[in-house]
């Protein structure tokens, strides 16, 4: 990050004590805060450069895998008619493990459970790929963040999570998010973190990369540790981000700057 963000982020942090949530109806996807390039990039399925993640997520969803030598579509049957929405309900409450798995969890789950293979690891290609692939059939879904006591308490602590100040700039998501959306931090748009578009394609990265990836990012931006692959915070935060997008439309796999 360079001076001049660290600086703005810094001022951020000294402007106002207190954030509030964004109503419902003032809510903005990420789209909207794009160049009219990059938008066209994402609404041109054979331009958009997640495709190629796509196409390889589709051979992998029915390549044999694991000692159990099934493939996803042996359970699944066709992508788009299985998981049609499944996206948009995730993370959401795994009675068996007793705690919330987010999108790249439950694919890992089934791979090692059913396939009997080894999990994939954290941002590797392989999950990406079927991450796009499950994502892209919620695109144009409405975020559906299940009901479940359980998952709510879960919430609430990625809600905390969000509203608490960190690291040595002393920010909170909040207050970049909540209190200045809109404005620009070192010549980007600050979106408002509605995760509806992941995994996605970021330019920056000149990849795909998942919602924790994205965390971890703002968190190194404002000179705090950022929580480990996998860990709960990153999946109470998500849980929490998509509860707040709630109703809005799934848009993966998105292109982002």
């Amino acid at each position: 990050m360079t001076a001049r963000a660290c600086l703005l982020l810094a001022a951020f942090a000294l402007a106002g004590a207190a954030a509030a949530e964004i109503p419902l109806a003032e809510r903005r996807s990420g789209y909207e805060f794009m160049g009219r390039e990059t938008r066209a990039m994402q609404d041109d399925e054979a331009t958009n450069p997640a495709v190629l993640w796509l196409l390889d997520g589709e051979a992998l969803w029915k390549q044999k895998a694991g000692a159990a030598g099934k493939s996803c579509a042996d359970c699944h049957g066709e992508a788009r008619e299985s998981l049609r929405g499944a996206a948009a309900r995730h993370p959401a409450w795994d009675a068996k493990r007793g705690r919330v798995l987010n999108l790249g969890q439950r694919i890992n789950t089934c791979r090692v459970e059913r396939q009997q293979a080894p999990a994939l690891a954290p941002e590797s290609r392989e999950l990406l790929a079927l991450g796009v692939l499950v994502a892209r059939q919620s695109r144009g879904q409405p975020v559906r963040p299940e009901a479940n006591d359980k998952a709510s308490a879960l919430r609430e602590a990625g809600r905390a999570l969000f509203f608490r100040r960190q690291g040595q700039l002393n920010l909170s998501c909040a207050q970049c998010h909540d209190d200045h959306w809109g404005r620009s931090l070192a010549g980007v748009p600050i979106p408002q973190a509605h995760p509806t578009g992941y995994p996605l394609y970021r330019l920056e990265w000149q990849g795909v990369g998942s919602l924790e990836r994205r965390i971890r990012n703002c968190m190194t931006g404002i000179r705090a540790e950022p929580y480990a692959f996998g860990a709960p915070e990153h999946v109470e935060l998500e849980l929490y981000l998509m509860w707040r997008a709630r109703g809005m439309r799934m848009e993966a796999p998105a292109v982002r700057p």
